[in-house]
């Protein structure tokens, strides 16, 4: 039935127009925005999941300059060290010239003194954007990455970078809790005398002629066969043989048959050792070496004879805490270290050294060594130069601040023979450091580097996820619009056939 009120097929062509008329304006809006989901009515879901990824793409962005900045940082702080570096084995190799004394020490002096001038400017000079990373023990964070748990919680990770302290300072000696159980001086030793150490050998006092003995003094073997039964002789005997012998630092002497050998090696031992004996009554000619007895003919028995300096043991337990401070008091002065972040009781050793070495005592020199059982040990000798004998003490307390990397440069003199001794072995140390530094900043900024190249390749995946989600695919809107406009095209040929339906009845009365 046809009727001139109500067009249905009007209506049917004007709601297929209305249809096609919508997909055709969302798939232009496809087109020109080049996203399928443009707002969060397109796809609620999938629009927010995008903006949270796009949000953390602007982050790893911000991420990935923040490394840029840290790498740059650290390449000047590594540079700075490897020059540092280079500088101190300059200043070794003058140091090394000054053992020989026929040069111009002072000269040398003079150069070494340029050279320190120079570590300390590029120390000075070492910050990018104000931020000096071999001054000072403070660690510095460079923000690594932003984690998002599943929860959606966001947290920042960061890479620490440590500073390496290459400056000279002294640092301050704390007033914290006492650290004196952790550097003890050995035998209770309250004085370092010049005085040489000794051990003594007694006779028996029956010798017969032909009757022999051996002792093994430092290694080297000393026999006497007897012409007499006077053990005065053999003492006198014995000790001539020993002084015959030149060896640095030891003399004997006889006392009534009583053989006194007496050592004024600074740093190193001396064995006595009775090697073999030889006696008609087959019993041993030598009754005590240093209050041993043997036990029969050709039985060995040794002694040493200690060190002449005295020492301090550190603990090999403890451990050594940024503001640590060890204190030596060496006559009527006190000489300390303060311990700097992760250092350890070598460094408290060496850096006590340097500050013993850096104060020119007439007499006494130090060396730094590791006992059987692990123990860092400082050695502090007299020779009596200055003084015959020196008071000797140590302590430590908690709470200072550190010294710097490079404490004891500014001291190093090599116009004296005492000077260019202690300056070898403290130049070792400072070098050591250096080296340290650079490969601590050649590690983090390699570090830095990889986890940049990371946060790079980390962006461009979450942007094409973020492409797959939200973009448009556009060869497949370009075939949509052209089938729509064509669509588009057919419903308003309908609309208007429908249209004219009404005009076909005006037909029926005519």
């Amino acid at each position: 039935m046809s009727s001139i009120l109500t067009n249905t097929s009007a209506m049917v062509a004007l709601q297929t127009m209305k249809n096609i008329n919508t997909s055709l304006n969302r798939t232009q809006q496809e087109i020109s925005t080049g996203k399928t989901v443009a707002t969060a009515k397109d796809n609620a879901a999938v629009w927010a999941i995008s903006k949270v990824m796009e949000s953390d793409v602007k982050g790893f962005k911000g991420i990935s300059d923040s490394l840029s900045l840290g790498s740059s940082t650290i390449a000047v702080a590594r540079e700075a060290s490897e020059t540092v570096t280079d500088l101190l084995t300059e200043i070794k190799g003058k140091i090394v010239a000054a053992q020989e004394e026929n040069v111009d020490r002072s000269k040398m002096q003079t150069d070494i003194t340029a050279l320190r001038d120079q570590i300390a400017s590029v120390v000075g000079a070492a910050q990018f954007n104000g931020l000096n990373l071999i001054q000072g023990t403070e660690d510095v964070n460079v923000l690594s990455s932003l984690d998002r748990a599943a929860n959606g919680n966001v947290t920042a990770s960061n890479i620490t970078v440590n500073r390496q302290d290459l400056s000279t300072t002294a640092g301050t000696y704390g007033s914290g809790t006492s650290l004196a159980a952790n550097a003890v001086v050995a035998d209770s030793a309250s004085a370092i005398a010049s005085t040489g150490n000794t051990a003594q050998v007694t006779f028996a006092a029956t010798w017969a002629a032909g009757d022999t003995a051996s002792l093994s003094i430092a290694g080297v073997d000393v026999s006497h066969s007897a012409a007499g039964t006077s053990v005065t002789d053999i003492a006198t005997a014995f000790a001539g043989a020993i002084n015959a012998l030149g060896l640095e630092g030891v003399t004997a002497s006889n006392s009534a048959g009583v053989l006194t050998i007496t050592s004024t090696r600074a740093f190193e031992g001396l064995s006595v050792t009775q090697t073999s004996t030889t006696a008609g009554d087959g019993t041993s000619n030598i009754t005590q070496v240093n209050g041993a007895a043997p036990a029969g003919s050709n039985t060995a028995t040794s002694s040493t004879i200690s060190q002449r300096a005295e020492r301090i043991d550190f603990s090999t337990t403890a451990a050594v805490n940024e503001g640590d401070g060890y204190k030596v008091t060496v006559g009527t002065a006190s000489y300390n270290y303060i311990a700097g972040k992760g250092e350890t009781m070598e460094d408290v050793a060496r850096g006590l050294k340097v500050a013993i070495d850096s104060a020119g005592l007439s007499g006494v020199t130090t060396s730094v060594a590791q006992s059987d059982t692990g123990a860092w040990q400082l050695n502090v000798d007299n020779d009596g130069s200055g003084s015959a004998s020196l008071a000797f003490s140590s302590t430590g307390n908690a709470g200072g601040e550190a010294s710097g990397g490079l404490f004891g440069l500014d001291s190093i003199d090599v116009r004296t023979n005492a000077g260019a001794d202690a300056a070898l072995t403290n130049i070792e140390t400072m070098i050591t450091r250096s080296i340290d530094a650079a490969a601590a900043f050649g590690s983090a900024q390699n570090r830095i580097d990889i986890q940049n190249d990371f946060v790079g390749k980390l962006t461009d995946a979450m942007k094409a996820g973020i492409g797959t989600l939200v973009d448009a695919d556009m060869e497949e809107a370009s075939a949509r619009l052209q089938a729509l406009q064509v669509q588009q095209q057919l419903a308003t040929q309908a609309l208007s056939i429908a249209n004219q339906a009404p005009q076909n009845i005006m037909a029926l009365f005519r």
